[in-house]
């Protein structure tokens, strides 16, 4: 019986490369939050007050 030869599929180098440069765009990214804390605040207080308000309307509409 001959025996068959499995090979293996050569590995795209370009894509290694190109995940490489994803990944390391990945950790060079900096924090928004630390870099836009105003911006953080406002959609705290935004929220909180969506939140009071749809309470508020949930409160009103049960009694």
């Amino acid at each position: 019986m001959p025996t068959k030869s499995v090979t293996m599929a050569a590995i795209d180098m370009s894509l290694v490369a190109r995940s490489e440069a994803a990944i390391s765009q990945l950790v060079k990214r900096k924090n928004f939050a630390a870099r836009e804390p105003g911006v953080i605040v406002v959609f705290a207080i935004v929220g909180a007050v969506a939140i009071l308000v749809i309470g508020m309307l949930i409160q009103k509409r049960v009694r």
